[in-house]
């Protein structure tokens, strides 16, 4: 059986490659890939080749990244062929994996997150909205590591997918104001629906201003949301962005770096407000669980929280482009060149 997938062969090149599947072990199933979900923050970075090569024993994707090389991560499919040694009751489960994105995989079915079904066996979320588990894994750390507290104000810089998917988890929280940021129109205006306060363009922040609620007034300094927010998240992928962070959040306020940068740089100003602020710089990555909550959290839990969190949100309203995977490449292009048209990308596969 052969099956395709999609490789990066060098910076902005992505190919469709024809290839045969390994045998099927005894313990091993065979899925077919039903649509995969694109990153566009973390994947865009590996197809423009803006990925640093590190050593991270908690991160084995990006310490073995190097062309050509097939990326993903996102893959909700159907087990279409059973090993030896598993159970026959899996045949036709839909489940999702952590795999580049390809037509068909063999994986152990340990590596696989069966997909919720109703009390009547059947799907309790369509299959679209289940390729958003990552990112919805990677909201429930964000938020975890953050830990809101009842009537604070908080930003959420970024709204791409991730920060659309914490922004609708803190839409949940007693907060006093909710506000959200994206260069985007299009994704303000997801923000928007979603109910939070206010969503602004960060270019034209300094045309707007606020007091320390988020009350418009034509008497404040030109500083749009200065030192209003207890939490801040960074979410845009922007390290310049780390700049506007700082400068919006409170004296002892915290601020959650979600955002991978790759190899990109910029630099940020610590040596102003910054160094007398006591605000708290907090890294949030979803490999691991934080420290302080591994003694009852595992990723089986979070997983579940995360799974609830998709029945309840639903994201795959936030789809705007489907592919087939004949034509990836046009989807990455799209990413590349235009990602203002684009909130989610889906690549779809069909027999």
């Amino acid at each position: 059986m052969n099956r395709k997938t999609v490789y990066f062969t060098a910076p902005r090149q992505a190919e469709l490659r024809e290839e045969s599947l390994p045998a099927l072990g005894a313990d091993d199933v065979l899925v077919e890939t039903i649509c995969s979900a694109i990153s566009a923050g973390t994947e865009i970075l590996v197809y423009r080749g803006q990925f640093p090569h590190i050593n991270d024993s908690h991160d084995h994707l990006s310490s073995r990244l190097k062309y050509p090389l097939a990326f993903g991560y996102a893959c909700v499919g159907r087990i279409i062929e059973t090993g030896k040694g598993v159970e026959k009751s899996l045949l036709n489960k839909i489940v999702f994996g952590f795999a580049p994105h390809t037509s068909a995989f063999i994986a152990h079915p340990s590596s696989l997150i069966l997909a919720p079904a109703s009390s009547a066996g059947t799907p309790a979320l369509p299959v679209e909205a289940c390729s958003f588990l990552p990112n919805m894994e990677t909201a429930v750390n964000l938020i975890q590591d953050a830990a809101p507290i009842l009537g604070e104000r908080v930003l959420v810089l970024g709204q791409g997918v991730v920060g659309l998917l914490v922004a609708s988890l803190l839409k949940e929280f007693p907060l006093e104001k909710l506000v959200t940021s994206d260069c985007f129109e299009l994704r303000r205006k997801a923000s928007l629906e979603i109910g939070v306060d206010d969503s602004f363009d960060p270019i034209v922040l300094s045309e707007k201003n606020f007091d320390v609620v988020g009350n418009k007034t034509q008497n404040k300094p030109q500083s749009g949301y200065a030192q209003n927010f207890d939490l801040t998240f960074e979410l845009t992928g922007s390290p310049s962005a780390l700049d506007d962070a700082i400068a919006m959040t409170a004296f002892s306020g915290r601020i959650v770096i979600g955002s991978w940068y790759g190899d990109k740089r910029a630099e940020v100003d610590l040596g102003g407000a910054f160094h007398r602020s006591r605000i708290k710089l907090i890294s949030s990555q979803v490999s691991t669980i934080a420290p302080e909550l591994s003694g009852r959290w595992d990723k089986a839990r979070r997983f579940n929280v995360a799974w609830e969190a998709l029945r309840r949100i639903q994201p795959q309203k936030w789809i705007t482009h489907r592919f087939p995977i004949d034509k990836a490449e046009e989807a990455y292009r799209l990413l590349d060149e235009n990602p203002h048209e684009t909130i989610q990308v889906l690549l779809e596969y069909t027999k």
